[in-house]
């Protein structure tokens, strides 16, 4: 198939925007072309209009010559912008697309003054090729496939996807962004088969970075020129590419998490399937499951008023009844599996809320207690302490606030016997927290000290490095203070080590006890402060021997 007829005229005569430095190969010292603010300060030159390390990595990574790799930003909404722009002629020509399927086909064709077919999938969203064919007019210059499909998480069938392919005479747009989740390994491998086929992938689902917005466009080489030369010339930023370029050597971890997640989608299918209020479970081979109710805007409510939020998809035509289930950590999927199946019960619990990624819920429950806490160590909202020891809250509150972050805890304890256990459970639980919302420990500060208080004065030397160890340098004269006796103190920090997996170091001199112990608290809170502090664009591992 010849591609360059299928351009618009205009793209076909226009002629790029370029820069001086487009003109120019070879290493350059003195930059005087761009009018950019000549102080360095790392983000002060524009970036590479042609993002060629990127394309190169890429290129190695998916076994793609670099000239069929098309980087675009926004994840994959701009390529599939350009894509209407290099092909379809507004109020002139047409474009297909299945249905149910990701929205923004739609609204780039809106936004292009093109008119959309879209095409109903079967009961159980499966492609049929001949119908889809039959659909094409002369006009028609686009088709997009989306596999696995969004919202119903299938891969389409590939024989049907190869008879579209073979059988458009367009551009077919095969929108493989959760391709990493399914068992088979798509069309990229295949794209120099077929110069009609463009494969979008994007960074923002298997590979963790839909906060930087960037996706690929794989096709012919006259089709990657044709959009590079109508694209925005900086669409892709310095700070995105060096955390792509440094993001892309994870390839390990990334291999790690997507296990992770289908091994818990396997898990999140099984229980949903044994749910009286599911009515059906459809396939997926993504990391989000679809599924079927009764009354999905009342389960939608009332999971939204357990802090969880899912996406309700009951108005899409092909979907009614049905919400869409991103696969989240085993605790989340936990989280949600316990809200569905106690939906109908009275909700009075804490509701998390977590401006990034480090937010975690853990829960302990024994003979002695009962105990919950929400940690969000990028959230400083207002927190919730009760433990029923009264000084024990006062510290606890002087290690969230002087810590930055935010917690919600709640403990139930066997007070009446002593008051060991709820120290020491709370101890478990507020490690094993802190353990978990820091993940793999990138960017993080990794040790932490501090800290003068009136008379008395503490120290705390703390490292999330992994190693276990704790030492405990305070004497303490009183049996008790308050309601909690000093004892516990030493035996909270020991606790929280062990379950944090830290090395922690404490000591304390005074005339005052409770400002002994107080200090304590606040320099420990100042320690963890700086430990689990993450440097603004560094994800790099805190440590020299290259694991923690």
């Amino acid at each position: 198939m010849e591609i360059t007829p299928l351009f618009r005229e205009n793209i076909r005569q226009m002629a790029p925007y370029s820069t001086a430095r487009d003109e120019y190969e070879g290493e350059l010292g003195i930059y005087l072309d761009a009018n950019e603010n000549p102080f360095d300060n790392g983000f002060n030159r524009y970036p590479d209009p042609h993002n060629k390390r990127i394309r190169a990595k890429v290129a190695a990574m998916r076994r793609v010559a670099a000239d069929r790799i098309f980087v675009g930003g926004n994840g994959s909404d701009e390529p599939i912008d350009l894509l209407f722009r290099v092909f379809c002629e507004p109020r002139q020509d047409e474009a297909l697309s299945i249905a149910p399927s990701y929205g923004m086909y739609r609204v780039a064709a809106a936004t292009n003054d093109v008119r959309l077919t879209e095409v109903p999938l079967s009961a159980n969203f499966e492609l049929n090729a001949a119908d889809f064919l039959s659909r094409a007019t002369p006009q028609t210059k686009l088709a997009f496939l989306c596999s696995p499909n969004n919202p119903s998480g299938n891969l389409l069938d590939p024989a049907e996807v190869e008879k579209i392919i073979r059988g458009f005479n367009g551009i077919v747009v095969l929108d493989e962004a959760y391709i990493d989740f399914a068992e088979h390994e798509g069309f990229l491998p295949r794209l120099a088969e077929f110069p009609n086929l463009v494969v979008l992938q994007t960074l923002s689902k298997a590979w963790g970075m839909a906060g930087i917005r960037i996706g690929f466009a794989f096709a012919d080489p006259e089709i990657v020129a044709a959009m590079g030369r109508i694209k925005y010339p900086y669409s892709v930023n310095v700070i995105t590419e060096r955390l792509v370029l440094q993001e892309l050597e994870r390839s390990s971890v990334r291999e790690e998490q997507i296990a992770t997640l289908v091994d818990e989608r396997k898990k999140l299918v099984a229980r949903l399937e044994q749910m009286p209020l599911i009515r059906k479970v459809f396939a997926s081979d993504a990391n989000f499951v679809l599924v079927r109710v009764d009354e999905p805007r009342e389960v939608y409510n009332r999971l939204i008023e357990r802090g969880i939020i899912v996406r309700d998809r009951s108005k899409i035509e092909g979907c009614e009844g049905c919400l869409r289930l991103t696969v989240g950590t085993p605790e989340e999927n936990a989280a949600l599996v316990e809200a569905l199946r106690n939906l109908d019960q009275p909700f009075a619990g804490p509701v998390p809320v977590s401006s990034g990624g480090r937010c975690v819920t853990v829960t302990r429950r024994s003979r002695e207690t009962d105990i919950t806490a929400t940690l969000d160590l990028d959230n400083t909202l207002p927190s919730h302490i009760s433990t029923g020891l009264g000084f024990f809250d006062h510290m606890l509150d002087q290690i969230v606030h002087h810590g930055g972050f935010s917690l919600q805890l709640a403990a139930k304890g066997d007070l009446q016997v002593d008051e060991h256990h709820t120290v020491e459970d709370t101890a478990l639980v507020l490690g094993e927290a802190f353990r978990l919302a820091l993940g793999d420990k990138r960017g993080i500060g990794r040790y932490g000290f501090a800290l003068p208080m009136d008379e008395s004065r503490a120290l705390v030397l703390l490292d999330f490095g992994g190693r276990i160890a704790t030492r405990w340098d305070v004497k303490l004269k009183r049996e008790r203070i308050g309601d909690v006796p000093t004892e516990l103190f030493e035996h909270f920090f020991d606790s929280f080590a062990q379950a944090a997996r830290c090395n922690l170091h404490i000591s304390a001199r005074g005339r005052n006890e409770h400002h002994k112990v107080e200090a304590v608290f606040k320099a420990f809170a100042r320690a963890l402060r700086m430990a689990v502090e993450r440097k603004p664009l560094d994800f790099s591992l805190p440590s020299s021997k290259g694991m923690l």
